[in-house]
């Protein structure tokens, strides 16, 4: 079959609605300064769909130190990948202060998050190697597993004793290869907001041999007494062997970090090719980058205010009757049940009449007949905001329940 053919006949789950979802449902366009206020379709909206954890994005001194980074520097700076033209103090800078942020030796900078997931896995191990891995771990954990030459095996999320059960199986076939264990997780799932099982599985090194590899997108900023991470939060960091952190979460930029052990990160810093390939992280953003660090260490209440709106929230929607799973993070999911014209019609009411603007999640992503609308409570909203929300969610799910939503009442949009 001509490949073009192929691709006309099979959309992808989410692709084949595409003419009816795009600009609203999918690639909708929020318009606006960064805040929990955003127009949507020429209107103010409620918006709880931004990872803006700590409210940095429109933040002035955030925006001025962009803004002048960009004059300064334009955004071409500096030309070139990191290990031929490309390298600056501000870089090294950057990295050491990271360094310090996580408890970790060393750091190495990334362009892009899910890129260097991708590309730390395939940098740490070779086809002699085993890779243990959570079942809900993010796309970028399973795309580079996927990559992977070697043997892996998933463990059930959270699941400790299925952890061990691969862990015995991963021991057995690395003694056989010669290779050894990597195994995979996450400081906080971004679904549904749980919290990685990171002490128990550190504590597992008593037993096994193998390193753990944390994607700490979520945590990075949230999570821990200073912000460092879930790894501080479960009082585990020095278990966690390489430790990644997004910037495009709590930072509100672009970019990650991975950091680890001295001999480990220059080793990454010669041998990852997402890096060792790639332009070198413009300027303004490695200079942003650093007023955001320094504003997460210097302000402390902004994680405090994150938190106050996280369990306002959350506790306001347990105590209306509304089911959050085990959320012990920011993330917070609100489960619902319905058929997927159902949780269609209900975004529609919800951002038309309520101008409360929330992400949707339905099968394939999770089960049928589950809906889960998924909040991002922020330093920058208020009680306010989290009172309306919960009075507008209750609205909505007498709805639900009482059958208006139903697939023969399709609102248009």
């Amino acid at each position: 079959m001509d490949i073009f053919e192929k691709i006309k006949n099979n959309r992808g789950p989410i692709g084949q609605h595409a003419k009816e979802s795009h600009g609203y449902f999918t690639f909708p366009k929020l318009e606006g300064d960064i805040a929990p206020h955003m127009t949507f379709r020429g209107r103010k909206r409620l918006n709880w769909s931004l990872n803006n954890y700590l409210g940095l994005a429109n933040h002035p001194k955030v925006r001025k130190a962009d803004a002048d980074a960009a004059a300064q520097y334009g955004l071409a700076a500096p030309m070139g990948a990191r290990m031929m033209s490309g390298n600056s103090n501000f870089h090294e800078q950057l990295e050491n202060e990271l360094s310090a942020f996580v408890g970790k030796q060393d750091t190495i900078l990334c362009n892009f998050g899910y890129q260097a997931m991708v590309s730390a896995i395939d940098c740490l191990v070779d086809r002699r190697d085993v890779i243990v891995y959570d079942a809900e771990s993010h796309a970028c954990i399973l795309d580079g597993v996927r990559l992977h030459m070697g043997k892996r095996y998933v463990f059930k999320h959270n699941d400790l004793e299925d952890c061990r059960k691969q862990l015995e199986r991963a021991t057995k076939l690395a003694d056989e290869t010669g290779g050894g264990i990597l195994v995979i997780t996450e400081g906080v799932f971004g679904m549904r907001g749980d919290q990685g099982i990171l002490k128990e599985i550190v504590a597992l090194k008593s037993e096994f041999k193998f390193r753990l590899f944390v994607d700490d997108a979520h945590g990075i900023g949230t999570m821990g007494h200073n912000g460092g991470g879930t790894g501080f939060e479960q009082n585990c960091q020095d278990g966690i062997d390489v430790y990644f952190g997004t910037f495009a979460k709590s930072f509100a930029l672009t970019g990650g970090f991975i950091s680890s052990d001295e001999q480990v990160i220059e080793y990454m810093r010669y041998n990852m090719r997402s890096q060792i390939f790639a332009k070198s992280m413009p300027m303004p953003l490695v200079v942003g980058a650093l007023k955001r660090l320094e504003l997460m260490r210097k302000h402390p209440e902004y994680r405090e205010k994150l938190w106050e709106i996280t369990r306002a929230l959350q506790n306001g929607l347990v105590k209306a009757g509304f089911e959050i799973g085990v959320t012990n993070s920011p993330v917070t999911p609100v489960y619902m049940n319905g058929s997927i014209p159902e949780a269609t019609n209900l975004i529609i009411d919800l951002r038309e009449n309520f101008d409360i603007f929330c992400s949707m999640v339905v099968y394939p992503v999770v089960p049928k007949g589950m809906i889960i609308l998924r909040l991002i409570p922020t330093a920058v909203h208020t009680l306010d905001d989290v009172n309306y929300t919960i009075d507008a969610f209750s609205k909505i799910v007498h709805k639900l329940k009482s059958g208006q939503y139903m697939a023969d009442k399709i609102a248009s949009v």
